[in-house]
């Protein structure tokens, strides 16, 4: 009764396990067709505009944020293209399990066909006949009954082991051609990415030397600045939220302090475990984002010289060289992905010791929220601006800004 009812209750899990992923299917499915409906309104409004129209600041965030939802479409397509390889590879295992399972049992039935064909068939009338005593004939008896029965066992077991052989082949077939169609997907995609961030292109060349446009970037750029503080705001909230929650009960108060846990993201990360290397430690010799960058504008006050007009940095901007691939600076986790108008697609980076890392102005993203990063792991593409290929980065110690020329290595 007892190992009944923990069969109940594991089928009563299983069948609740299922349905969850079933829901979860449903609701990336959702998202992803309302991913592709926004995509689709953007590029709408962008050919109702005029030919002067499509040459101005708002057709440049338009374009922004065509290609932000791609990224989007593209990292839900990476994770599934992930899962699916880790299915593709579950199966192959099993495929080469049971068809070692296979081979034993068709060795084990070859050894008694072939002894049978060699000495004949030993019946229980023979071994009574031969038996020198009562008992002797009747255990030879039992143990040919035994064999008998095990030999018919192993030949169902056999014919069992090439049923789940050809379940598992057509199994992994099907799980391949759904993994080629992800990448088909994702293909395309990136397509669709490079046309738009050429499109792109092409309208920033047009407003490149147009003051009423560069100062339409300029505000937006300033609003940006305020959003990207009230992210880091709400990161350092959610995150301190999630870590109070998950002091439930004493006995896991030491293994659950600190962990990051966000309803909206899957990771479950303890960035102050001795996992992450410290991230105070970096200052004054930490990577730069962008190999061999030059950074144009500082941290503080700038000058904007055509325009004549000073903001304030909240970091620094880093003119890239031939190498447009983004850094991360240090080991961390990726705690939000977002468009910024102004700022085009923004990384942030949890790390430990309470700091954040913030990358702006990146064209083709290729981590997703949730994802661990190491100290160099390529995160993105810079994206290009009217001054070039350029990143705005940030390092941010709690709602603290801070220099990030004091951080990076001295070149």
């Amino acid at each position: 009764m007892v190992i009944e009812l923990k069969y109940l209750i594991l089928i009563f899990f299983f069948i609740i396990e299922v349905f969850a992923q079933s829901d979860n299917i449903s609701q990336k499915e959702s998202e992803l067709s309302s991913i592709k409906t926004e995509i689709k309104n953007l590029e709408k409004e962008l050919v109702s505009k005029s030919a002067a129209e499509k040459k101005s600041f708002e057709a440049v965030e338009n374009l922004n944020k065509q290609n932000f939802l791609i990224n989007k479409v593209l990292g839900e397509l990476r994770t599934e293209i992930n899962k699916k390889e880790s299915e593709v590879r579950i199966v192959e295992i099993k495929i080469i399990k049971t068809e070692s399972e296979i081979k034993i049992l068709q060795d084990n039935y070859a050894r008694y066909v072939t002894a049978i064909y060699k000495k004949g068939q030993y019946n229980e009338l023979e071994s009574l006949f031969d038996a020198s005593t009562l008992q002797q004939a009747v255990m030879r008896t039992y143990y040919l009954q035994a064999f008998a029965k095990q030999r018919e066992k192993d030949l169902i077991k056999l014919m069992d082991k090439k049923s789940e052989l050809d379940d598992s082949k057509a199994l992994l077939k099907k799980e391949r051609n759904e993994k080629l169609l992800l990448a088909k997907s994702r293909d395309d995609e990136k397509k669709v990415l490079t046309q738009k961030i050429n499109e792109r292109k092409a309208a920033l060349n047009s407003i490149k030397k147009n003051k009423n446009e560069l100062k339409k970037m300029l505000t937006a750029k300033k609003e940006a600045q305020k959003k990207t503080e009230q992210l880091i705001a709400q990161l350092i909230e959610k995150e301190a939220a999630a870590n109070k929650d998950q002091l439930v009960s004493t006995d896991n108060i030491s293994s659950e302090k600190n962990k990051i846990r966000d309803e909206n993201v899957s990771y479950d990360v303890d960035l102050n475990t001795s996992l992450f290397a410290s991230f105070a430690d970096l200052k004054g010799k930490m990577i730069w984002p962008l190999h061999k960058g030059k950074i144009i504008r500082k941290f503080g006050e700038n000058k904007h010289k055509s325009l004549n007009t000073v903001t304030l940095n909240y970091g620094v901007d880093i003119k890239a060289d031939k190498d447009k691939n983004v850094r991360s600076v240090g080991e961390g986790v990726i705690a939000a992905i977002d468009w910024l108008p102004g700022y085009g697609n923004v990384i942030i980076i949890s790390h430990k010791n309470n700091y954040r890392t913030v990358y702006s102005h990146v064209s083709e993203i290729f981590v997703s929220e949730g994802d661990k990063v190491k100290s160099g792991s390529v995160l993105a593409l810079v994206d290009e601006g009217v001054d070039g290929y350029v990143l705005h980065f940030e390092i941010w110690k709690g709602r603290d800004k801070q220099n990030p020329e004091n951080w990076l290595v001295k070149k």
